[in-house]
């Protein structure tokens, strides 16, 4: 099951906090969809996952917005 998290309009560190918050109800495997159009999300989103150790799946722009598929481990 996949969750979306439409986190547009937040700045730094909002998207990634509430990313934080929401992965911790999945469990192991399961995924959510993270829409953002902070530009600093280009740093703070695979950095956050470095450090939990969750899995960036995937990462795509389309113009000013960003969805990145994070994986929980």
């Amino acid at each position: 099951m996949t969750q979306t998290l439409d986190a547009t309009g937040l700045l730094c560190p909002l998207p990634v906090l509430k990313l934080r918050k929401r992965l911790q109800a999945l469990a192991a495997g399961e995924t959510i969809t993270l829409i953002t159009d902070d530009p600093a999300a280009v740093i703070d989103v695979p950095h956050f996952c470095a450090e939990s150790g969750n899995v960036l799946d995937s990462q795509s722009e389309n113009g000013a917005t960003m969805t990145w598929i994070v994986r929980k481990v």
